[in-house]
């Protein structure tokens, strides 16, 4: 069966959730106009037809840890095999099959350096499959994390976007540590951003009143953010690609704020490595995909050269749901 289609109301929704995805449905409700049963079933049919889901999600930033992008090229019958086994680790953030098969690109976030280095120079240059590694350390965000491809959906009025989102994170002045009490929170929210305080407590120990406070500072200094996983391929972007440019250096910023501009794209981010700006956009049709080479990134100056790599399967998206991988395509 084919995904269903969406309705404005529904798209609302979704964009309402990508602004402030612990938002009670009520306050939802108010701003678009409906009443809360309304929204509350909307969200479940979305839930079980379109798979959304909020989920919680960590800045690395804030924690003083860094965020991997790494390629890994391998022989063509291990490929699935090796996306899944990666895709069940808790530190990556997403898994993608591209290149015929035979290539996993993956977001990490390892802990620490030890981890780090065990992963990119131990483990995988160990596993004989695997013909080459290449790793890519994001260096400077332009479009990704708290902001979603939601966010440039026009689906709500300025108005109703402005009654729902959030104040921007406060400064910090040294990275944030998180004890036990918030791994345990940040565990729960990784598989479902809407617990409720009564079972945010019950996995931390902590009171309904400690959790809230915490969960308030994690949320206000941005460390702590909440995304949308749903079948992209509802919203008609059947086509995927993960864009790997070479740009000059001083035209750096201005090519990394340009394509965050796009309505098309959902991920800039500037990268160490002689592919400097690493970009994940969707399309309806690869004519589509076409026409954004060749007009929007052609007629940006400093550009040198542009990979392009079709998503295959998207193995992991914000979680890992091994029953929905084979017919889930972002």
């Amino acid at each position: 069966m084919g995904l269903p289609t969406l309705d404005p109301l529904d798209l609302q929704i979704l964009q309402a959730l990508q602004l402030d995805g612990r938002a009670p449905f009520s306050r939802i409700a108010a701003v678009l106009g409906v009443s809360d049963q309304t929204v509350a079933r909307r969200y479940r049919r979305l839930h079980n037809t379109v798979n959304v889901r909020v989920l919680g999600m960590t800045d690395e930033d804030r924690f003083g840890r860094q965020t991997w992008v790494v390629r890994l090229h391998c022989v063509p019958d291990v490929a699935e095999q090796l996306a899944d086994a990666l895709a069940r680790r808790p530190d990556t953030l997403y898994v993608n099959l591209i290149s015929g098969g035979t290539e996993v690109v993956c977001g990490m976030k390892p802990r620490n350096r030890k981890e780090r280095d065990e992963l990119l120079f131990g483990r995988l240059h160990r596993t004989r499959q695997i013909v080459s590694v290449t790793a890519h350390c994001l260096l400077h965000s332009f479009y990704g994390g708290s902001l979603g491809w939601l966010n440039k959906s026009h689906a709500l009025t300025p108005e109703q976007e402005s009654a729902l989102r959030l104040p921007g994170p406060v400064p910090l002045d040294a990275p944030l540590v998180p004890d036990a009490a918030d791994e345990a929170l940040l565990a729960v929210l990784r598989r479902d951003g809407r617990a409720t305080l009564a079972e945010l407590h019950k996995a931390t120990g902590q009171s309904e009143s400690a959790v809230k406070r915490r969960l308030e500072t994690l949320r206000s200094t941005g460390a702590l953010y909440f995304d949308l996983q749903y079948d992209q391929g509802s919203l008609g972007q059947d086509v995927s690609v993960m864009l790997w440019l070479t740009v000059t250096p001083r035209a750096l910023v201005d090519v990394g704020r340009n394509i965050a501009a796009h309505q098309e794209v959902s991920f800039v981010s500037a990268t160490t490595g002689k592919e400097n700006i690493v970009v994940s956009a969707h399309f309806t049709s690869t004519d589509e995909l076409y026409t954004y080479l060749s007009e929007k990134i052609g007629a940006l100056d400093g550009i040198q050269a542009v990979e392009t790599a079709l998503v295959l399967r998207q193995v992991k998206q914000l979680t890992y749901e091994p029953s929905r991988t084979a017919d889930h395509t972002t």
